[in-house]
Formats: C-alpha cells, structure tokens, sequence
C-alpha cells in the first residue's frame, strides 16, 4: 500500500512538473511572437508624362503628373508609364501597345536618349496624326528630365528596324527634340515652384500655358487666406500657340509661413479665373 502511495505521490510531481513548464514555454512563445517588421514602403515620386487625346475635329497631346515607384532608371520607368499607366484625362490613351518592352534607355553625355523597344512596339495602329502624335508623348515626356534633350528610337537593338515606325511618319528625322506646341491640356502648368517647396522673396513663377494674348495672372496667398501678392506677366506665346512665362513676384510676410501661389488666366468675357494651377509653398 505504502509502494502504492509513493508511486500515485510521483506521478502527481512528474504531472506537475511537466504542467508547469509546459505554462513556462507557452509564456515564453506569447512574449517572442512578435508580429514580422513590415518591409519598408517603396519611395514615391511625380513624373510629367504625355498622352494622346482625340476629338471630331482634332488631335493633340495632354500633359498629367502621375505619381511612380522611384527606381534608379526613371527615364525607362516614365516610358513604361506611358504603355502601363491609365490617363487620368477624359478621352485620352494610350499609343504604345499593351505587350511592348522597355528594353533600355540610354543617355549619353550631349543628352540624347536612345530608347530601345522590343518589336512589339511597331504594332500600334494609329493614323499618321496618331503617329507624330505617338512619337512626341515619348519625346515630351524624356525631355522633362533635365539631362535629356533629344530622343531617337531603336527596335531589338536596331535603328533600321525602326525606320518605317508606324508607316506614316516614320523616323527619318531623329532624333526629335521637346516640342509643346500641339499640348493643348492643361491650359496652363507651373514647372517652378513645385509643391511643397520653401521658396525665397522674390519667388521665381515659371510654367508653360496656352491661353488669349499670353496674359498669365498671379497672386500668393497665406494659409489664412490674406493676399500677400498679385500681378501678371506674358507668355511667350498666345493661344493657339504654346509659351513660357517666367517672373519674379515678391510679398509682404511678417516671418516664417505657409500659403499657395495661384496662377491662371482671365476670361475677357467677365473677368472669371479660368484655368488657375494651384501651388503649395512655405517661406522662412
């Protein structure tokens, strides 16, 4: 009986041994079941690219500011944009075909961008205003890297695979340099200062717009709404035409602050802001 008792005593230890530990461990799991670090977000950044639009009457390039993943080859990444990225304006698309390849872009020292597609490319189905249309929403769009000043195209790696391009136009004449003349939307976009920027007193406005007589108004606003700036200054070109515009506009400000510098045009009808191009910026 008393063996009996002995053994009954250490089954009842040994339980509550193995009871304990096993407590022990799972205590120990919960404090290391940490949940994985997420891994970090990838970059973004804006690019300007170029889309064809269509109407009855016309045919013509809009710009849009899409926001991509940041990658070490941007110029090859904006293209792709161009064959993946959905327009945001009404009745644009896309030229290049779906199934093309960005096979390279290379840049030389003089700024000559030499895009290399894969044969994919020549099965685009345009018209000849599609065409030169086609060609230059990739040019516009290389070209709004500062480095880049002309663009040519290749095809698997030759020049003369891409000569008859699309069989309208074709590329005898590359390479082919930045032309806005057949931008037609926005009427107007500021390429400085950009959105977020710290600007200094005076603050440089510069943009492109295509708008009646080339007459570009201007007016800096605080984050209170209190205007401390307005003006206006000319184009270099008036509507249909595409200009530059570029001025110098100082304001008054008691210190540090935030605001927006709004640019846009004037209706001649009724004097109503049209087209007005809002910009975030801050000031020391």
């Amino acid at each position: 009986m008393k063996q009996l008792r002995k053994y009954v005593l250490l089954v009842l230890v040994l339980a509550l041994f193995v009871s304990v530990s096993g407590c022990k461990n799972i205590g120990d799991n919960k404090g290391n079941d940490k949940p994985a670090p997420e891994p970090p977000a990838t970059p973004k950044t804006e690019i300007a690219v170029y889309y064809v639009k269509m109407t009855d009457t016309d045919t013509f390039l809009v710009r849009e500011v899409h926001k991509i993943d940041k990658t070490a080859d941007m110029p090859k990444a904006a293209v792709e944009e161009l064959i993946k990225g959905q327009p945001s304006t009404p009745d644009a698309y896309r030229v290049l075909p779906p199934e093309t390849k960005v096979l390279g872009v290379n840049v030389n020292q003089e700024g000559l961008a030499t895009v290399n597609f894969s044969s994919a490319v020549l099965n685009a189905n345009v018209g000849a205003s599609g065409e030169e249309m086609g060609i230059f929403s990739i040019v516009n769009t290389l070209t709004e890297f500062p480095n880049i000043k002309q663009v040519s195209f290749m095809v698997d790696g030759q020049t003369d695979k891409a000569m008859n391009w699309w069989g309208h136009v074709g590329l005898s004449e590359q390479p082919f340099s930045r032309n806005l003349s057949a931008v037609h939307e926005p009427a107007i976009w500021v390429t400085s200062p950009t959105p977020g920027q710290t600007v200094s007193n005076p603050v440089e406005i510069k943009g492109t717009a295509r708008v009646f007589e080339a007459t570009i108004s201007y007016r800096i606003v605080d984050d209170q709404g209190k205007e401390l700036a307005e003006g206006f200054t000319t184009a270099s070109a008036g509507a249909p035409d595409r200009g530059e515009f570029s001025t110098k506009a100082g304001f008054q400000t008691s210190g540090p602050g935030k605001g927006k510098i709004e640019v846009f045009w004037q209706s001649m009808k009724d004097g109503s802001v049209q087209d007005k191009v809002t910009v975030p910026v801050e000031w020391k």
